[in-house]
C-alpha cells in the first residue's frame, strides 16, 4: 500500500473510531462493504448494517449482501422501502433519486434513534461527486455521514483497500438501482423493472459482468465494455431470442460501451 493510501486509510479509521456507533446503509457493493468491514474491525458490535429491499433492487444483490454481512458477523437488518408508491419517484423526474434516498434515510434515522446509535453513514466515495447525484441532497438533510468520502477515498482506493482486506467485493462491478435504466420522465413501474432485471440476467448468464440494459419502451439498449462488444455480437441469435421472449421488440448495442450514468448524458 502506498503512503498516500495509507494516510487515507488511517484517516478513515480515525473517523470511524470517533463516531462510536454507526448504522450503515449497506447495499453489498464495494463501497459499503469496505465501510462495513473497517467499522466492524474498529467498533465491533456497535454497528448495524441495514439493507433496503424494493422492486428497484434485484434479489441477487440482497442475497449477496446477506452473505457478506454474515461472514463478517455483523448485525444485519433488511427493511422494505416503497418508493414506487410515491408519484414523485415513479414519474421519474430528473431528481428521482432524491425521493428514494429521502424515504430510505428517514427510515434509517428512526431505526438509529430507536437503538441509540450515534450516526447513520453511507458508502459514498470521492468519485461520486463527478456524476449527477440528486440523492446527495437527502444525505445533507438527514445528516448522513460518508466516511469514505471524508477520508478522501476514490473508487480505485476502495478497490485496492478491499483487495488488501480480502473482501470478495473488491472487484465487484458497480451497481445502481434498476430505475437508473429508464430515461427520465418515462414512468417507472414494477413490470418494467422486472423486465430490465430479466434482460440483465440473460447477459450475466452469458458471462458478462459489467453491463447495463437501458429500457427505451420496446427497445433494449445494451451496454458492455468496448472490449466485449464483439462477444455480444457473437452471441447475437441466442441473445436476441431471449430478450425478445422477455418482451423487447428491438435489441440494440451501444457502440460507446458501458458507462455508469449514461442516461445523465441527456442532461448536458
Amino acid at each position: 500500500m502506498d503512503k498516500i493510501l495509507q494516510k487515507k486509510f488511517k484517516r478513515l479509521k480515525d473517523i470511524i473510531f470517533k463516531m462510536d456507533s454507526i448504522l450503515i446503509a449497506y447495499s453489498g457493493g464495494a463501497d459499503s462493504s469496505l465501510l462495513l468491514k473497517v467499522a466492524k474491525n474498529i467498533l465491533s458490535d456497535k454497528i448495524l448494517a441495514v439493507t433496503a429491499q424494493s422492486p428497484t433492487y434485484p434479489k441477487d444483490e440482497i442475497n449477496q449482501a446477506k452473505k457478506l454481512a454474515k461472514s463478517l458477523k455483523v448485525k444485519h437488518l433488511i427493511i422494505r422501502t416503497n418508493e414506487l408508491k410515491n408519484p414523485d419517484f415513479s414519474k421519474n423526474p430528473i431528481n428521482r433519486c432524491y425521493f428514494c434516498k429521502k424515504e430510505l434515510f428517514a427510515k434509517l434515522k428512526k431505526i438509529a434513534q430507536a437503538r441509540a446509535i450515534d450516526f447513520v453513514a453511507d458508502g459514498s466515495n470521492l468519485d461520486d461527486d463527478k456524476d449527477y447525484r440528486p440523492g446527495a441532497k437527502a444525505l445533507k438533510e438527514f445528516k448522513v455521514r460518508s466516511p469514505l468520502k471524508e477520508a478522501g477515498l476514490t473508487k480505485t482506493d476502495v478497490r485496492k483497500l478491499s483487495k488488501d482486506l480480502k473482501l470478495s467485493t473488491w472487484n465487484k462491478p458497480a451497481f445502481a438501482c434498476l430505475a437508473s435504466r429508464i430515461p427520465y420522465n418515462d414512468k417507472i413501474d414494477k413490470k418494467i423493472l422486472q423486465k430490465i432485471q430479466q434482460a440483465e440476467k440473460v447477459l450475466e448468464k452469458l458471462g458478462f459482468r459489467e453491463l447495463r440494459v437501458r429500457h427505451h419502451n420496446n427497445i433494449a439498449r445494451i451496454e458492455v465494455p468496448k472490449t466485449e462488444i464483439i462477444e455480444v455480437i457473437d452471441s447475437g441469435d441466442k441473445l436476441i431470442r431471449r430478450l425478445k421472449n422477455i418482451g423487447y421488440k428491438y435489441i440494440c448495442l451501444d457502440l460507446e460501451g458501458y458507462r455508469t450514468g449514461s442516461l445523465n448524458e441527456t442532461l448536458d
